[in-house]
């Protein structure tokens, strides 16, 4: 089944997101959009439903309305608990749609509760594929087994935590941590003196924020709504790859595209159509193309170049130990405007990540890098590796 003709159907048990999300990660209120962006990569998404008691969830429901999502009110009894209410009508609505609409192919459940495993396990006998969507810390570990496959809230492009992620809940059965030792009395800090704020250092322009001008006037435009058109077409690309079966054509991810920015038209950047702006962006080493099976409707592929990652990462380690000898370890914040100090042109979004924390992360998988969060300074510290 390619993934361009999926269905889906979106089913959230926003309560569990919502708070998981909060606890674990520090986003409040909970951020949608990584969420659409990836499934938008995936497929279309035909039913978009998310189920809380919304009165405890104001501001969030103005945003979930916004993103076209339909809002499952599950009132709570003054007085009393309905926990389970809205984990039953997510399952009922599940069943009935598999039952009822057939053109549906794929659910995905938002939730990290494994009481919603034989769910999934009905949905899969009954031929659906079955995507989970949950927060690291608060995803029951029975739940991704039970998907076709998971995708863990924290690792989607542009999420962004203002907080140490939280470990994994504690599983059944596991030993409880051993109690801290008392301690005595904690002395009051004497108070310190505020430093000055610094100047906000001047971000050089994104090579990959592509602008133009018809000539008409000195302003120029960046099409729809200032959208970075580069970063999303790479950003997108980067994704259908990491789904795809095999190479990803111009037409799909155009498709892809338009169901992450419906109004996205590449005539508002001044091209002339999709593959024109394709072969710009060739032409800037963004993007590769090679000829498709059908005629006009090239393959796209993100450039295989080794050497061009390797200097990317070894430029990120070079400004981190220049930075760690000269004092404290830098901090992630700031750190891209030191790399676009070395290099102007610096863009993660040319490597196919969508953030620059991903891109630190990719290098902290490579053990290059040594990232964790700092309470006291809220925010990543980076460290190179001995």
């Amino acid at each position: 089944m390619a993934h361009e003709d999926e269905r889906i159907a979106l089913l959230l048990d926003y309560e569990n997101l919502a708070i998981g999300a909060r606890d674990g990660l520090g986003v409040v209120p909970f951020d949608f959009g990584p969420v659409a962006d990836a499934l938008a990569e995936r497929g279309r998404v035909v039913v978009r439903r998310a189920y809380a008691d919304w009165s405890s969830f104001d501001e969030d429901r103005r945003l979930m309305a916004r993103a076209q999502v339909e809002l499952i009110e599950i009132p709570q009894r003054i007085g009393g608990s309905r926990k389970n209410a809205a984990d039953i009508k997510l399952a009922v609505d599940a069943i009935e749609l598999a039952y009822e609409r057939g053109f549906i192919t794929t659910f995905a459940i938002g939730t990290g509760d494994s009481d919603f495993t034989p769910l999934m396990h009905k949905l899969r006998e009954l031929d659906k594929r079955v995507i989970g969507i949950g927060v690291q810390s608060s995803t029951s570990a029975l739940l991704p087994p039970a998907c076709d496959e998971f995708l863990f809230y924290d690792r989607l492009p542009g999420v962004e935590p203002t907080q140490a992620p939280a470990p994994p809940r504690r599983r059944r059965g596991s030993p409880r941590p051993a109690p801290a030792p008392a301690a005595g009395p904690v002395p009051t800090p004497a108070p310190v003196a505020t430093p000055e704020p610094e100047p906000a250092p001047v971000v050089p322009p994104d090579p990959f924020d592509v602008t133009f001008s018809d000539g008409s006037d000195d302003t120029a435009t960046t099409g729809a709504e200032e959208r970075d058109l580069a970063g999303l077409v790479v950003s997108t690309l980067g994704g259908l790859t990491r789904q795809a079966d095999g190479p990803v054509l111009a037409s799909r991810l155009k498709r892809a595209i338009l169901r992450k920015d419906p109004t996205f038209d590449e005539s508002d950047h001044g091209f002339r159509g999709f593959g024109e702006l394709l072969r710009h962006l060739q032409d800037r080493g963004a993007v590769t193309l090679t000829t498709g099976a059908a005629q006009g409707d090239p393959e796209v592929a993100l450039p295989d170049d080794p050497d061009a990652d390797h200097d990317a990462f070894a430029l990120l380690v070079d400004v981190v130990r220049e930075i760690a000898a000269a004092g404290d370890p830098p901090q992630l914040s700031g750190l891209k405007n030191r790399l676009r100090k070395r290099v102007p042109d610096f863009s993660e979004k040319r490597y196919g990540f969508g953030s620059f924390l991903s891109f630190a992360k990719a290098a902290r998988a490579r053990d290059l890098i040594e990232m964790e969060w700092s309470d006291d300074t809220g925010d990543y510290v980076l460290r190179p590796t001995s």
